[in-house]
């Protein structure tokens, strides 16, 4: 069954960067789900999709997957383009911004 590898985004309503530093190995989806008809939850034959496990490097993953025969793919994960630097409410106030605060 084939798998995925890969680094998690940053979760887009938060700033912060947790969960996005360890790699991921994920299986594929080997059945497509399926709705019931009385209750209209969504279900899976699939017991793999529920298999996530967590790597400190993608070398660790590689590895796991080549010793278990996990046929698997690297998905490297994209660069941001601009960096953004910490800042401090205080600097909102500074006398050195390009546009001076005001309400």
């Amino acid at each position: 069954m084939p798998a995925r590898i890969y680094r998690p985004a940053k979760n887009a309503m938060t700033s912060g960067m947790a969960k996005t530093h360890k790699w991921v190995l994920e299986y594929a989806p080997a059945s497509a789900r399926e709705v019931d008809p009385l209750m209209g939850w969504t279900s899976s034959n699939d017991m793999q999709s529920q298999v996530h496990l967590r790597f400190e490097t993608k070398e660790a993953a590689l590895a796991y997957a080549q010793a278990n025969g996990i046929e698997a793919e690297v998905i490297e994960p994209h660069q941001r383009k601009t960096n953004i630097r910490p800042r401090g409410y205080g600097e909102n106030f500074a006398n050195d911004r390009r546009v001076p605060w005001t309400h």
